[in-house]
């Protein structure tokens, strides 16, 4: 009988583990999304992860969120700077979550700023 709860605690343990690898090194997909950056915030109760928006649409219909995990500090005080601005975020999609990375499954890489394709300015008009 020891031995039974014992091989279904190291299976579960293990399954557990495996699991967790899955959904922390495994991505389901990598990409690029451009838009106005409407919302950075660092947010929760007990565990504080930081949540943002882009509006890719000119009304704002289109809206893309997202997380930056906590290592990435230097992207989340860039997404900080550029608040309000056209920016262009590098992101990695996981097949799913947990509570203490964040509350969707993109998570940014890398974040820069772009001119926005709904301003052109005088310079860059195709004649």
């Amino acid at each position: 009988m020891k031995k039974i709860i014992g091989v279904l605690i190291s299976t579960t343990i293990i399954i557990t583990a495996l699991y967790y690898l899955f959904v922390y090194f495994i991505t389901y997909s990598t990409g690029v999304r451009s838009g106005e950056l409407i919302k950075i915030s660092r947010k929760g109760v007990l565990i504080k992860t930081w949540e943002g928006e882009i509006s890719q649409g000119i009304s704002g219909a289109q809206i893309f969120a997202f997380s930056v995990e906590d290592k990435n500090e230097k992207v989340a005080n860039d997404l900080q700077k550029f608040q309000g601005k056209y920016v262009k975020l590098t992101y990695k999609e996981r097949y799913a979550t947990f509570f203490w990375l964040g509350d969707t499954k993109y998570f940014i890489t890398k974040v820069e700023k772009e001119n926005s394709p709904h301003f052109r300015s005088k310079n860059n008009t195709d004649d």
